[in-house]
């Protein structure tokens, strides 16, 4: 019969034993000390032990758990330097008028959150009045990454500034009069106060770890000095279940992050309920962030606790902490002190005899309200001693309770997220708990007031006096625009001339023009490629041994291609961000990249470059943080189009984010079709993002992996390729195949790698079926909708403007036939601003694996598909019979 506690084998029996003797001693003085004190008192020793190690330096695997107390006793505490009753009327005056702002707006039905701001204002407080550094002193100051729904306590602290007025606080969600506030911390919004959209959950705390590596990208290759910038990210517990919250943790402690910061607030509640419930969310976020390689500071109870610490002399009271779940914490925080005696206390009979010498009044206080993350003195604690961490990042898990100084009918309560107004009778409870000097004839009209202090103040002063130490008002917004030259024409110069005899996929073309950006004096060091690891794919391993792939650790390796041109090269200067397969950490990274004029006043000009699909589908979410973030810089869908990614198949055949980009207002996208297009397009690019009059728009574009022959750029074509349509060509161009003088005509529009086959379409019409067809190259059907959308603008203000779209094709005779690589919703953007009778052809459905010939017939868009579809719309015009239609599919197999 085999033992039941038998030894279960463990990596230490792989590794030799110099003394066996030895060991069998500790391990029998353990076992001593569990039979003669107990195990509980063994398991202390142990870990007693093992805090000595790594205090000792021995490199021992850490804990994961430690005990649900604060990392930082009462006694270690340092001195608190400011004036703690002042901070705290300033901090009562903010949770007021946060609270009346939602209430006063709910009258409008527009809303808002109260609760989140309630548990976390000591957070923020805390660290306005003493640590997050301002936008006017030397470097950027701090970066702060505001959670979403404390954007209420965020704008009333703006208005004890004086930095908003009376008038904004009561347009909190109504800003269609051009006074009011925005919901949540937007930019584009508020490009004065907020920095960075955070609202999307999980996108902040990824965008914060990503920032905070950008800010030592800049430092490391000598753009900006950015080591006195501090990255704070404000969370909540609840938002930690999205993935992206925690899928770059790993990133962020390999790269020795310690300019960067999570304040985690652990109210235990998430929109609906309890976050776990059952468990327990402060000790899994513990385990998960110190198995990642950060430094975990917990900072749950309030000084209240420490007398019930100081009695608890067998453990009994930390080991029911242990075992509390989330939820059974939430209902003690409502309950009242009968019921936690018997809950809580009621477990066994060490805690039975504690709480015999607890007064009612400390039971209460204890656990309603007493949290690390109510008091100063724990909050300033735990963030000096984050900033004093060197070698790793640093979460502070701070344990607050939700709707705190809200009320019984608000604190701790699940349906708290979704509670947006306090009644008369509950401010004045507030307002009496807070002690701030509001009368009661100030409610006479039945509306809440707002409270400020005055101007001048002792409570403005001292706000104004320590953020003028910290370097001015925060959060802030600063852009000092800074334009950059334009390129030497050489740069553009092969791509305009054409590759002659040559092919030359639109990838490479683009590449080969980076690449000779990269190059030029005045602004090739901006330039920051982002790759999620497909650079070779894009031909970008030229690019390796010349700019380097940015490492903080240099290169600690001899590379296995080291004797190649083209070997990885790694450098601490590297200029090229290669991310691995994360195509949000690399959107992340671009973000970071594309707001460096605003965060840094450092305009740098990123290229984020991805395969096929895996950019728009996979992270639309992020480009919508861009644009409200205001960035600029270039994304490029490489390898592009649902036909030409040959043999790839359903989930990599991108045929749809030209339309999920068309969603973007920000998002100028284009699908050109030749290298000399893509030259244009790019140095056009540069001069609205980075010229004298910056515009807030960042570019997409699609690019391919098809070798075509490229030709040289005709005359006069710059504004169509901008303006998103020109004449490629006409009928008799072709001198092979000129049709009849009267033969019936139509105009064949492509883009991108469509042109091609719709060239081959226009010989085919002309030899085979006496039909003259015009080419347009349609460079970006988004940019010829968003013009004819102004144009449509313009006529309700009673401006007359006809759209370019209308003004390129008119008098063009005969129908229109649009052709491209994508679902025909995309070509279809324009069709009511064309005059002439309007169809398409596209790749709707699922991509499927086959060669590019295979999948263009497959869906109906190779070049004899297109003279059957062209035949068809001069058909039902009468313009050619209806049996060519028919003999057209018969002769190419259809």
């Amino acid at each position: 019969m085999s033992d039941p506690v038998a030894k279960l084998p463990s990596e230490l029996d792989q590794l030799p034993d110099r003394d066996t003797e030895e060991t069998a001693e500790w391990a029998a003085s353990l076992d001593a000390v569990a039979k003669a004190a107990g195990t509980r008192r063994a398991e202390y020793l142990l870990r007693r032990t093992l805090q000595h190690a790594e205090a000792a330096g021995l490199a021992l695997p850490k804990l994961l758990e430690t005990d649900y107390v604060n990392t930082i006793p009462t006694a270690a505490e340092p001195e608190f330097p400011g004036d703690e009753a002042m901070e705290a009327r300033i901090t009562a005056w903010n949770r007021w008028n946060a609270a009346a702002m939602v209430t006063r707006g709910s009258k409008y039905g527009v809303g808002g959150h109260i609760a989140t701001f309630a548990s976390a204002a000591w957070l923020y407080e805390t660290g306005f009045q003493h640590f997050f550094r301002g936008k006017e002193a030397d470097g950027s100051g701090d970066q702060l990454y505001i959670q979403g729904h404390a954007s209420p306590g965020i704008y009333a602290r703006a208005f004890l500034d004086g930095r908003i007025s009376e008038q904004q606080l009561d347009n909190f969600r109504q800003e269609s009069g051009g006074n009011g506030l925005p919901s949540y911390p937007h930019p584009r919004r508020l490009p004065w106060l907020w920095e960075f959209p955070t609202v999307s959950m999980g996108l902040g705390p990824l965008s914060a770890i990503y920032q905070a590596r950008f800010n030592r990208y800049l430092q490391n290759r000598s753009i900006k000095d950015t080591a006195n910038s501090h990255v704070w990210a404000f969370l909540g517990d609840g938002e930690m279940d999205e993935p992206e919250s925690t899928a770059a943790l790993a990133l962020a402690s390999r790269e020795q992050l310690d300019n960067l910061t999570f304040v985690i607030n652990c109210n235990l509640q998430r929109l609906d309920g309890p976050v776990r419930a059952n468990f327990r969310v402060v000790q899994e976020l513990e385990a998960q962030f110190r198995g990642a390689g950060w430094n975990v500071i917990k900072s749950l109870w309030g000084s209240a606790w420490d007398e019930l610490f100081q009695l608890d002399t067998t453990g009994a009271l930390v080991r029911r902490l242990r075992e509390v779940p989330d939820a059974q914490f939430q209902t003690y925080a409502t309950r009242d002190v009968a019921y936690i005696r018997q809950h809580f206390f009621g477990a066994n009979a060490e805690l039975v005899q504690l709480a015999g010498v607890l007064s009612d009044a400390k039971i209460a206080e204890c656990f309603h309200s007493s949290r690390g993350g109510h008091e100063p003195r724990k909050v300033y604690a735990a963030y000096k001693a984050a900033l004093e961490h060197k070698g790793a990042p640093t979460v502070i898990l701070a344990q607050t309770v939700k709707g705190y100084t809200l009320g019984a009918g608000f604190e701790s309560k699940n349906a708290n997220h979704q509670m947006k107004k306090l009644t008369i009778d509950e401010f004045k409870d507030m307002r009496d708990l807070l002690g701030l000097p509001i009368p009661d004839s100030a409610f006479a009209d039945g509306v809440v007031p707002y409270g400020h202090p005055g101007a001048n103040s002792p409570e403005v002063r001292y706000l104004n006096e320590r953020r003028a130490a910290l370097g001015g008002p925060a959060p802030a917004r600063k852009v000092k625009h800074v334009a950059l030259p334009a390129p030497a024409d050489r740069s553009f110069a092969p791509l305009l001339k054409g590759s002659g005899k040559q092919e030359m996929a639109t990838t490479m073309a683009f590449v080969r023009l980076v690449k000779d950006l990269m190059r030029d004096k005045e602004t090739g060091k901006r330039w920051v490629p982002i790759v999620p690891d497909e650079a070779r794919t894009f031909g970008m391993e030229s690019l390796f041994p010349s700019a380097g792939i940015y490492s903080p650790l240099g290169q600690t390796y001899e590379p296995v291609d080291r004797d190649q041109l083209m070997y990885y090269k790694e450098a601490k200067d590297g200029q090229i961000l290669n991310e691995g397969i994360t195509e949000a950490g690399a959107m992340a990274d671009f973000i970071a990249a594309c707001t460096s004029y605003a965060t840094h006043g450092e305009p740098m000009i990123p290229f984020y470059i991805f395969y096929s699909m895996f950019g728009w589908q996979r992270t639309a979410d992020q480009m919508w943080q861009l644009a409200d973030q205001l960035g600029k810089g270039f994304i490029v869908g490489a390898t592009a189009g649902r036909t030409t990614l040959t043999g790839e198949g359903l989930q990599h055949a991108d045929g749809h984010s030209h339309l999920i980009a068309s969603t973007n207002p920000a998002s100028l996208n284009y699908d050109p079709a030749f290298a000399y297009e893509i030259a244009v397009i790019v140095k056009d690019g540069l001069r609205r993002m980075y010229g004298e009059k910056p515009e807030d728009v960042f570019y997409y574009l699609t690019v391919y992996n098809e070798p075509k022959v490229q030709p040289a750029m005709p005359e006069g074509v710059e504004e169509g390729i901008v303006k998103g349509l020109y004449r490629f060509n006409t009928a008799a161009d072709p001198a092979e195949a000129a049709p009849a003088a009267d033969a019936p005509k139509i105009q064949l529009m492509a883009s991108g790698t469509a042109i091609h086959w719709v060239l081959d379409a226009q010989k085919l019409l002309a030899a085979d079926w006496n039909v003259a067809a015009d080419v347009w190259s349609a460079t970006s059907w988004g940019e010829l909708r968003r013009d004819a959308l102004e144009c449509d603008e313009a006529l309700l203000r009673g401006e007359l403007r006809t759209p370019y779209v209308t003004r390129a094709l008119e008098g063009a005779p005969g129908p229109v036939l649009a052709v491209s690589d994508w679902m025909r919703q995309v070509p279809d953007q324009i069709s009511q601003w064309v005059e002439q009778d309007y169809t398409s052809l596209g790749t709707d459905g699922f991509g499927l694996s086959d060669t590019r010939e295979g999948a263009r017939r497959h869906f109906g868009v190779d070049a004899q598909s297109i003279v059957v579809a062209a035949l068809a719309q001069l058909a039902r015009r009468g313009e050619v019979p209806a049996s060519s239609v028919k003999e057209a599919r018969e002769r190419y197999g259809l």
